[in-house]
């Protein structure tokens, strides 16, 4: 038998996921703006990463999840 998950630390790990993936979102996005010469692999990145962070949030909502809780 494994060890039982618990939601409250799934939801911890989540929310940390969420502002990691902001943070990286946020810099790349950046990062993209300062460049004088935004390579299409740059753009995508950064498209890719708004992405993850906004299917964490959709995740978050469906859970039912508030920062302010944890």
């Amino acid at each position: 038998m494994g060890k039982k998950v618990k939601k409250k630390d799934v939801d911890g790990q989540l929310l940390d996921a969420i502002f990691a993936v902001e943070r990286e979102w946020k810099e790349i996005e950046s990062m993209v703006e300062r460049s004088m010469e935004s390579s299409c692999n740059s753009q995508q990145l950064a498209v890719l990463a708004r992405a993850r962070y906004m299917f964490l949030l959709r995740e978050a909502r469906h859970r039912k999840m508030s920062a302010m809780k944890l």
